[in-house]
């Protein structure tokens, strides 16, 4: 069975919202991500990484993160 979920990946002051499918099967490495998603999950964590809000945005959706004083 495949599931979609969105994954949030976080990276200094910026996260990103990226779609992807988890795999369900009666192995014992269930639930797991395809390669193509979890590739996908990388590439979007190191374009954050590198402040590239652009090439992250192309995954999914990029929100920039500030701090709340209280």
């Amino acid at each position: 069975m495949v599931r979609k979920i969105v994954e949030l990946v976080r990276e200094g002051n910026y996260a990103a919202e990226i779609a992807v499918e988890m795999i369900e099967d009666e192995t014992g490495w269930s639930p797991y991500l395809s390669l193509a998603d979890a590739r996908k999950l990388d590439a979007a964590r190191e374009a954050l990484k590198k402040g590239d809000v652009a090439a992250a945005a192309r995954f999914g959706s990029v929100f920039e993160l500030l701090p709340v004083s209280a």
